[in-house]
């Protein structure tokens, strides 16, 4: 067969001028329009494959009044948290025909901003955001919401009314980690949280106080310590509940990346994991099962499920299926994992 070459890129209009046939008619071929024959849809079809025609997307996404992108915000791509959240982000979006487009904050609320004002000059329909730890100002999703550009958190959420949002039940999931360690025999239990302002930082530390007082135990606010997560400030914190009168002999740590730097303090001080120091943490991220010594046991978050669960309320939202002043706010049950018992 003949291959046409066609300088520049084909249009529908070049169709139509080679098959004699109206621009109304080629579109309607291509989109496989009942009012046209089979005849006609295969000559239209079999041109425009030679040609390499492809179609205009600016052109479809302005008669559809959609883009079919969501934008994706996430503190660090890095962890596998994140990573597991993306994996059911895209699975779902991709499964009805959204792709997405990620940004990453690095928790910085400067670059946050920048990446949320990129997304809305893309126009993207709709955003899922897990916030950065030193977020402190939510102008720019207030900028979206004016923009009727729907947005879910997840994970990471702010501290604000009238927000869709998915995640787990850190407080049950902090009561179950204190129930482990108090049935292993320990009554002096420290806690490395994170950054005061996060909605996850309180929801632990209020899961820590109930487990306390579930068992008559004196709630005392110097073991918990709020930390930047970083590995400097781990160390900090490692070395404050080790200084203190009483003998703290377990830890609960804000994740497990903490919890593999509040490891490496305890070796440098010659502590002995599991028996002079004991540690739990949150995520319960595989790479932790490659560590020589992983946290006794691990909240599982479901990343994965929290990030379906997530698109899911998006596309529902984006359908139409759900108004977007009803807000929903999704919250999942956490379970704690034991690795050593």
């Amino acid at each position: 067969m003949r291959k046409v070459v066609s300088s520049g890129q084909p249009t529908i209009k070049e169709i139509a001028k080679r098959l004699n046939i109206s621009v109304s008619t080629v579109s309607r071929a291509l989109h496989d329009h009942h009012s046209i024959g089979l005849k006609t849809k295969a000559r239209v079809k079999e041109l425009a494959a030679e040609l390499n025609y492809e179609r205009n997307q600016t052109a479809v996404y302005f008669q559809q009044g959609k883009t079919f992108t969501i934008g994706i915000l996430l503190p660090e791509l890095s962890e596998a948290f994140f990573s597991s959240a993306i994996s059911g982000i895209e699975d779902t979006a991709y499964s009805n025909n959204y792709t997405v487009l990620l940004g990453q904050s690095h928790d910085d609320e400067d670059r946050e901003k920048q990446i949320i004002q990129s997304m809305k000059q893309h126009r993207v329909d709709g955003c899922i955001v897990s916030i950065g730890k030193n977020t402190r100002n939510y102008e720019h999703f207030e900028m979206l919401r004016q923009a009727r550009i729907p947005v879910v958190f997840f994970d990471r959420v702010p501290d604000l009314p009238n927000i869709h949002a998915v995640s787990v039940n850190l407080e049950s999931g902090t009561i179950q980690a204190v129930d482990f360690l108090l049935k292993k025999g320990h009554r002096v239990i420290g806690m490395i949280n994170g950054p005061e302002q996060l909605v996850a930082s309180k929801e632990r530390a209020t899961g820590y106080i109930k487990a306390l007082r579930k068992h008559r135990l004196k709630y005392d606010p110097e073991l918990i310590v709020n930390a930047d997560l970083t590995a400097a400030g781990t160390d900090s914190a490692m070395e404050y509940l080790l200084s203190l009168k009483r003998k703290v002999t377990a830890i609960v740590t804000f994740n497990d990346y903490v919890a593999m730097d509040a490891v490496q303090y305890a070796l440098k001080r010659k502590l002995e994991i599991n028996k002079d120091i004991t540690f739990v943490s949150y995520a319960n991220t595989p790479v932790s099962g490659y560590t020589a010594f992983p946290p006794a046991a691990s909240v599982e978050q479901f990343p994965y499920e929290q990030g379906q669960a997530a698109t899911n309320m998006l596309l529902s939202l984006l359908n139409g299926e759900h108004p977007l002043n009803d807000y929903t706010n999704t919250i999942m049950e956490s379970q704690l994992v034991i690795h050593n018992r």
